[in-house]
């Protein structure tokens, strides 16, 4: 199975603001610099965590993000459901819908097998993730040089 670009990204940031210290609020495009993200990817990617309640966001002065109680204990199974959304993982419905689709397992079999992979995320809590060895690493990305 294979995480959109969207979901990778929220990982990205949710482990990075989990790593820093409770006293930092970075804002969006430090921490897209930061991760070498997009900046308007990022800020897409930010405003879903802040609807998803894992993050909180300030404007203006003083404004930036910060991880929330629910961001640090969310699992990385519940967390990528909600970034992926409820798609199936194949579409026997679409523009051509498939002809075997009335009698094939496949569909069925897939599906156990995306959750699968999520239950096994289940088992991991964004602060699992970031644990004082990776910490370090976390927080000194920089820009690369030229």
């Amino acid at each position: 199975m294979q995480l959109t670009q969207f979901t990778d990204l929220g990982l990205r940031v949710v482990m990075h603001l989990a790593a820093s210290s409770a006293d930092s609020v970075p804002r969006t495009k430090l921490v897209a610099e930061q991760l070498h993200l997009s900046y308007a990817h990022t800020t897409k990617v930010v405003a879903r965590l802040n609807e998803l309640g894992v993050v909180t966001t300030r404007r203006g002065r003083g404004g930036g993000l910060a991880i929330t109680e629910l961001g640090r204990t969310a699992t990385i199974g519940w967390l990528a459901r909600q970034l992926e959304g409820d798609e199936e993982v194949v579409d026997c419905e679409g523009a051509n819908p498939c002809p075997l689709r009335h009698g094939c397992k496949l569909r069925k079999a897939l599906r156990d097998a995306q959750e699968a992979f999520y239950a096994t995320l289940d088992d991991v809590t964004v602060a699992d993730l970031a644990t004082s060895k990776i910490e370090p690493v976390l927080l000194t990305l920089t820009q690369p040089t030229p």
